[in-house]
């Protein structure tokens, strides 16, 4: 069992430019900002977060007793697996933390290597992953009628919405399945971490079995803020340039010869060939990439979308140590 690869911070010094989090480019966002620095650190939360689960189910049409709060998207997929059991059904290609909660927890894992093979294996499952935009390589499903299916299977879905306010591609989230909000990426604060379940009242009940204070004062306040209508404001005005500097970014690529997959996200994949080499010798350059290895593909770096500079840094830095080689 291996600890799932993540983007961002590493051992080595600060890069000059970080493509390897998918965190919004643009961020942070100054209404989150403001709120964590109205935080009161000396202060106990509300061990309940009564205020805090009223404003989020306002913000999603729901009650407060379908809420569920987190001390980040990691956190709420493990307390999920631990709450519904195994076996868990997660596609091949798609984010590391779900195969390893289930193996945390010790339950069984089916892993879906095709669309028709995700549906065959939910029958029998207790729990199953969906990630929409999935994440590497933004593509998006049609989560309604995959609810469908599981319910149908007597499945648990849960779907991961970490990078779907940054999606060209944003199909409502179905109600009957349990969607998990990670707003922190698209605000451009991945260090705060804090997210939240919206499912059924009897479902949230259970996920709610929690370490007391499992959201610190400053996840609380990210949280209230990040549902206000300003908040999400900002979100959508950064949309279209991130959109942009992806397509950028991928006509650059392929126009230096590096194939390239682009889907709804705000991140693309580039197919290098040796992506462990080609993340190694970046980061020696100051430029911190995702290795794909941990989700099955080995030959390919995932990118973010970043501004021009950052973009000419990478492609002189790629360029360069392929010549080299």
């Amino acid at each position: 069992m291996r600890t799932p690869a993540h983007g961002g911070t590493d051992a080595g010094p600060p890069p000059r430019f970080d493509f390897s989090t998918n965190a919004n480019a643009l961020g942070p966002s100054p209404v989150a900002v403001a709120a964590l620095r109205a935080a009161d650190p000396a202060a106990y939360p509300d061990p309940g977060y009564t205020g805090l689960r009223a404003a989020l189910a306002d913000r999603h049409g729901r009650r407060p007793d379908e809420i569920v709060v987190g001390a980040g998207a990691s956190e709420l997929i493990h307390r999920a697996v631990r709450t519904a059991g195994g076996p868990v059904v997660v596609e091949e290609h798609t984010f590391g933390e779900y195969r390893y909660a289930a193996e945390v927890a010790g339950a069984p894992v089916r892993v879906a290597r095709d669309p028709d093979a995700w549906l065959r294996l939910l029958r029998g499952a207790a729990l199953a992953f969906l990630c929409v935009p999935n994440n590497p390589d933004g593509s998006v499903a049609d989560p309604t009628a995959l609810a469908d299916a599981a319910a149908e299977a007597g499945c648990r879905l849960v779907i991961d919405l970490a990078y779907h306010p940054l999606s060209q591609v944003r199909p409502p989230p179905p109600a009957h399945a349990w969607q998990l909000w990670a707003p922190n990426k698209a605000h451009g604060v991945p260090g705060v971490r804090a997210a939240y379940l919206a499912t059924d009242a009897a479902s949230a009940a259970r996920l709610r079995r929690a370490p007391s204070w499992v959201l610190s004062s400053h996840g609380e306040a990210f949280l209230a803020a990040q549902a206000q209508r300003a908040a999400r404001r900002w979100v959508a005005d950064t949309r279209a340039t991130l959109w942009r500097w992806r397509d950028q970014l991928a006509d650059r690529l392929q126009a230096a010869d590096v194939p390239v997959t682009v889907g709804a996200a705000n991140y693309l994949l580039a197919h290098v060939g040796d992506a462990a080499g080609a993340a190694a010798r970046l980061r020696r350059d100051g430029i911190r990439v995702r290795d794909a290895t941990s989700f099955g593909l080995p030959g390919a770096l995932r990118l973010s979308a970043q501004p021009p500079p950052a973009q000419d840094a990478l492609l002189a830095a790629l360029l360069q140590t392929e010549a080299a080689r």
